[in-house]
């Protein structure tokens, strides 16, 4: 496999990690109140490094925003560029009941002058997911726990902060409903450029099977943060470390 392929899907790799409420019409205002004072939802930036390991190593650096928005609605982003590819992805999202709900979902890589973008719109009164890609645009039937593969990050951090053991997730991509499934492991102190964390360590389980190992570690001091991803198949390695984090 070429290194810009690798790059770009390291990249996107991450942030593809993994239950949604259907959006509910009477929810009053004291309840969107509530949720936006959610001390989860605190806008921030935080930088990371990304490594692939297989003979050579290759490094990307990528940024990660999450903002608010008007009314009730937040806003989260990644960027990365290297030399040879770039890499956006965004995700509009609600909460209500600690669970997120997207609206719209935004993907662009450029590898070598080549570009492709792809646009998820979620209509939760029709149960019903947009999906343009190449402008082909195309239906897809969703159920009331479906996100997208950027906001699964967060509701996994908002599950981990209620407590929760279960960690079972649907994700619209790549004009399928796919089921990811994670188990909590236990608390470690790891080394990263913010110091010495407790982070807890997390573990997808739906794709053992296949020989692939992925895991990852969250910080409960920092919101229940990503600082950390390893991921191992056919003699190939990846990594994440956080660079640096800021409340904006």
């Amino acid at each position: 496999m070429g290194i810009h392929k690798i790059s770009i899907w390291l990249i996107a790799f991450f942030m593809s990690i993994p239950m949604l409420a259907f959006a509910n019409e009477a929810i009053t205002d004291n309840k969107i109140a509530n949720d936006n004072n959610d001390p989860f939802l605190q806008a921030y930036s935080a930088v990371y490094s990304t490594v692939w390991k297989k003979g050579i190593s290759l490094k990307v650096e990528g940024k990660q925003t999450l903002s608010k928005q008007t009314g009730d609605m937040w806003k989260f982003i990644f960027t990365a560029d290297s030399l040879i590819a770039s890499l956006m992805e965004s995700s509009e999202f609600y909460v209500r009941d600690h669970q997120i709900i997207p609206t719209q979902y935004h993907y662009k890589t450029k590898v070598l002058g080549k570009t492709r973008k792809a646009t998820l719109t979620f209509d939760w009164k029709k149960r019903l997911v947009r999906n343009d890609v190449e402008e082909k645009p195309w239906n897809l039937t969703i159920s009331p726990n479906t996100l997208d593969k950027l906001s699964i990050q967060l509701q996994i951090r908002q599950d981990l902060k209620q407590g929760k053991n279960q960690f079972d997730y649907l994700i619209a991509d790549g004009g399928y409903i796919k089921n990811w499934l994670f188990q909590r492991e236990k608390t470690e102190t790891i080394k990263t450029k913010l110091g010495y964390l407790s982070a807890i360590k997390m573990v997808r389980t739906d794709n053992l099977s296949k020989g692939k190992q992925t895991s990852f570690w969250f910080v409960p001091e920092l919101d229940y943060l990503l600082v950390k991803l390893v991921h191992k198949e056919d003699g190939e390695s990846y990594s994440l470390d956080i660079e640096s984090f800021e409340r904006l």
